[in-house]
């Protein structure tokens, strides 16, 4: 039962991912970057997969995350605190819901 009460749902995950790829093509294109560069700066094989990312599908790989910050012109801790509340949403409200 208590289990169940921070459970998100298959929609609510896709919901999550497709509105934290919004907000990371928002802050690649304010870095005047085409998903191109942004995969050279971070040496990525395929820049598909920042396509993948802006749409929804797929995550940033955790051992990536202050990489991604820094390309991306984010302080690494709040870009993380963001990436947290969408990936891990029952996690980030344990963290941070009650802080302030």
């Amino acid at each position: 039962m208590l289990a169940e009460l921070n459970k998100t749902t298959p929609e609510q995950n896709k919901e999550h991912r497709a509105t934290l790829g919004i907000w990371l093509k928002s802050l690649r294109e304010e870095r005047g970057l085409s998903q191109r560069d942004l995969a050279d700066l971070l040496n990525l094989d395929y820049y598909t997969f920042i396509s993948q990312l802006e749409t929804g599908r797929g995550k940033i790989p955790e051992h990536r995350y202050a990489e991604w910050a820094i390309a991306l012109g984010q302080d690494p801790r709040s870009f993380v605190q963001i990436l947290l509340k969408y990936y891990q949403p029952s996690t980030y409200q344990i963290l941070f819901d009650d802080a302030g």
